[in-house]
């Protein structure tokens, strides 16, 4: 089993959506969709505004400083994290930095989306820091942005002056531009957690920082086939300028959502045998809630907030709401062959600057 982006497999998803009465518009590349129409896209009323034509509150609204920020030179978000061993301590090096992220390439009408992020060692989401039940780990972070920061364990029981709440200044000092700070814990739970910023949350997170922090148990619970993370993103970005907002302040609507960084059609899809057990775990990285919709198999609910479900008490669902900062593990059985797809089923997440079919949405082929 192995995940690629999802580009070859956008043929008929907006069908499998199950969304009635709604003009779709031309599929990516070279021909169209039979029977889909191309919708009007509407041109934006400012240079700075991003879909319908906003004007940007002001001075509430601060798009994200772009002025010299690199394109990233990573392709891919929430890659596995390398780590050294000293002394019996798994030491990893985090830094946060700007980078231009591209969540999508041309889009029918749009062009290469490409948003001014920050970002966790140059890729959105941060790095996967996967380590085991009861290792001891040391993270030497050093802050490369224009603002403070701080890094919290979201979910990870570790001592109080690890905790990362620097605004207020409550477990410890911010860490200012150009500065470092060393976490260190030992990790008492297996599960899903995540790592995000604690300084000016509002805007920090939406801007980009956070990432995986994957503990696996000592004994396995379950063996699984296939084990992907998803992490959940929204972000409002200009598509002609790149400008980027963070997406929640003032009450404004995002206009593009992310799965691990990316937009379908350029989100992965899992491939997977016949009969193969597959494991997904959601977080929810952002500030909206995201109702996941899986096609084609009933799933069970199999872990909450990092923490096993017992076996009696498991759900059995075809939906799981993930609302912010919640994570779900769900397993499923890929027991019939074809490419399915799994997506947000409020219907404004999968599109891309209101153009469907976009946003949250990946595919699971299972063959033979």
């Amino acid at each position: 089993m192995r995940t690629r982006p999802l580009f070859g497999v956008i043929v008929a998803t907006a069908l499998m959506l199950g969304v009635s009465g709604q003009a779709i518009a031309q599929a990516p590349g070279p021909g169209s969709m039979p029977g889909m129409q191309m919708e009007e896209k509407k041109e934006a009323a400012t240079s700075e505004a991003p879909h319908g034509g906003m004007e940007m509150p002001d001075p509430m609204e601060r798009p994200i400083p772009d002025e010299g920020v690199p394109r990233a030179t990573e392709t891919r978000g929430g890659q596995p994290l390398p780590f050294k061993l000293v002394n019996g301590v798994k030491v990893f090096e985090l830094n946060a930095k700007p980078v231009k992220w591209q969540i999508l390439p041309k889009f029918k009408t749009l062009p290469d989306i490409w948003a001014t992020t920050w970002s966790y060692n140059g890729q959105i989401p941060g790095p996967m820091i996967r380590v085991a039940q009861g290792d001891r780990i040391r993270v030497l972070f050093k802050n490369e942005l224009p603002d403070p920061t701080s890094i919290h364990w979201h979910g990870v029981r570790v001592p109080n002056n690890m905790d990362g709440v620097a605004e207020p200044a409550i477990t410890q000092q911010l860490v200012r531009p150009g500065e470092t700070f060393t976490y260190e814990f030992t990790v008492k739970d297996a599960g899903t957690f995540f790592y995000h910023s604690h300084v000016e949350t509002d805007r920090q997170i939406p801007a980009g920082l956070s990432g995986p922090f994957i503990v696996d148990p000592k004994k396995p619970r379950t063996r699984v086939d296939l084990d992907y993370t998803v992490m959940l993103q929204e972000w409002r970005v200009n598509p002609k300028t790149g400008k980027t907002w963070p997406a929640m302040p003032a009450m404004s609507e995002p206009n593009f959502f992310t799965i691990n960084g990316k937009a379908f059609p350029a989100t992965d899809t899992l491939e997977v045998k016949k009969g193969q057990r597959v494991r997904i775990r959601f977080i929810g990285a952002g500030q909206f809630a995201h109702p996941m919709h899986l096609h084609g198999f009933p799933f069970k609910i199999v872990a909450t907030d990092g923490f096993p479900v017992p076996k009696a008490a498991r759900l059995t669902k075809d939906t799981v709401n993930v609302a912010p900062g919640e994570r779900y593990d769900i397993e499923f059985v890929a027991e019939e062959e074809g490419t399915w797809i799994m997506h947000c089923h409020i219907l404004h997440h999968v599109t891309n600057d209101d153009l469907e079919p976009g946003g949250l949405i990946f595919a699971i082929k299972v063959t033979a």
